[in-house]
């Protein structure tokens, strides 16, 4: 394989796109240990849940329009101003004065999330072979590993012995430096031509997906899923979605073009990356909890656990190259999607004995699962599509993974809820006695395991072969490096 070092001519762009993956990712945890102390001197008890859904939502709805922007052009302007942007939200959150003024300037952070992470996964589709990106791929996945560990503990360091303002405030040199190297070595040959860009489409297509991903994730907390807000919210949301499709039939250059869903390789991708978002979501969000509620571990232990699953997934994703590059991609994905099952299987038949060994094991299997399946798909994804095309795809890819994450959180809920009887406002006043809180997280882990019997089903009509396309090498006269 050619070097895809970070001595090499592209490693200071590699470090970059670590550098940038790594304060979206470290902002996803941090905070969360720090929630207690931030609530002491904001107030907004009610409210801190916001912290997180607004993020999401902001990230979730922008990618597929920085996505399609970034094709139009150029990826380097479009990071740039993710940078800045989550740069901005991060000093504003640093100085909030309310709960109210924190949640508006997280939002402000999800904007810049919005495009960082699918342009960084974009730009190492561009500079690097097709028989590089598996392992490039496994350096960006290793940066959310280390960040799951790091994150939380940082946000527990700051909020204990400085402030928890600073778990914003340390962003300001990361962002800092990630954009100095990709404004100095990334280099675009992007061609100068009036751009159409589709305001009316993504004006449409924003306001729409704020609406049902709002739906999905307040359904059940917020408001009971049958209550007229619930209703109302949905059936908006909806009927904005037909009319985005309508505008986009006509759009010059759609934001979220059909051919999207019209063709093989894609739908089953993104089918895929749905059932990825949705089993990520399942242990992320339960596993702590189960093993803290159940045996009493501390949240050290807990963490360490799950951090399993982000161990095994750039340790497989980085191994996934030398498997698509011998048997394809379609067996390299099905292989995964088989792996991370059995994992999620033992996980749901020992859910009744609570296990820290245990749980931790299956957590780093299902993690190797993850790393041959999601990796190789999305990578997939990429080379199917010439440059023009590669960022929308990449953007649809990981907007589907949120999409499935958004709505396995909704149904994952709704299962645990209907053990610990919590009602629209989880499982405050219900039954959260160990016992109970066995019973809850045993059927969320049956729900894992079925996504991931899914993820198989999807994997299965993955077309097979290695695609023929340009896009499969590098392609130095769009985005280059400076050699220095």
């Amino acid at each position: 394989m050619s070097d895809v070092g970070f001595r090499s001519e592209r490693g200071p762009i590699l470090i970059a796109l670590m550098l940038s993956s790594g304060v979206v990712a470290i902002d996803a945890t941090i905070l969360a240990t720090a929630v207690p102390t931030v609530v002491d001197e904001l107030g907004g008890f009610s409210q801190f849940p916001w912290l997180f859904s607004i993020y999401l939502l902001a990230q979730a709805v922008s990618t597929p329009i920085y996505a399609k922007l970034s094709d139009q052009l150029g990826r380097k302007p479009l990071i740039l101003v993710g940078l800045g942007l989550f740069l901005v939200g991060s000093v504003l959150c640093g100085f909030a004065w309310s709960m109210t003024a924190l949640i508006v300037f997280r939002a402000v952070q999800g904007l810049g999330a919005g495009a960082i992470q699918p342009i960084a996964i974009t730009i190492s589709g561009d500079i690097y072979t097709l028989e590089e990106r598996a392992r490039v791929q496994g350096y960006l996945a290793s940066v959310w590993a280390i960040s799951s560990v790091v994150g939380p503990t940082l946000g527990g360091v700051f909020s204990q012995f400085v402030s928890w303002r600073w778990i914003f405030f340390v962003n300001i040199p990361l962002c800092l430096a990630a954009g100095f190297a990709l404004w100095t070595r990334l280099h675009e040959n992007v061609e100068h031509r009036r751009q159409r860009i589709d305001y009316a489409g993504s004006a449409v297509l924003a306001v729409a997906l704020t609406l049902v991903i709002l739906g999905v994730l307040e359904g059940g907390q917020a408001w009971a899923w049958a209550s007229p807000p619930s209703i109302a919210v949905f059936a908006v949301g909806g009927a904005l979605l037909v009319a985005f499709v309508l505008i986009e039939r006509r759009a010059a250059s759609p934001v979220l073009p059909l051919w999207l869903f019209s063709r093989r390789v894609l739908i089953t991708t993104t089918l895929v990356s749905i059932g990825v978002g949705a089993v990520i979501i399942g242990l992320t969000t339960y596993v702590p909890t189960y093993l803290e509620g159940t045996l009493g571990v501390p949240p050290l232990a807990s963490g360490l656990a799950l951090a399993a699953l982000t161990l095994g997934w750039p340790l497989a994703a980085s191994q996934s190259g030398r498997f698509y590059l011998t048997v394809g991609f379609k067996t390299t994905v099905l292989i995964g999607a088989v792996v991370a099952t059995v994992g999620a299987t033992v996980l749901a038949l020992t859910a009744g004995t609570p296990n820290v060994v245990v749980v931790a094991v299956c957590c780093f299997v299902i993690g190797l699962g993850m790393g041959f399946t999601a990796a190789p798909a999305l990578i997939l994804a990429q080379a199917s599509v010439e440059w023009e095309e590669r960022g929308t795809v990449t953007g649809s890819n990981l907007f589907a993974r949120s999409v499935g994450s958004a709505v396995a959180a909704a149904v994952f809920g709704a299962l645990a809820n209907s053990v610990l009887g919590g009602g629209a406002g989880g499982a405050q006043g219900g039954d959260a006695s160990p016992e109970a809180l066995t019973a809850a997280t045993l059927l969320v882990f049956i729900g894992v395991a079925v996504c991931s019997a899914a993820m198989i089903v999807a994997s299965a009509t993955v077309p097979g072969g290695r695609p023929q396309t340009p896009a499969a090498t590098p392609e130095p006269a769009r985005t280059g490096s400076d050699a220095g």
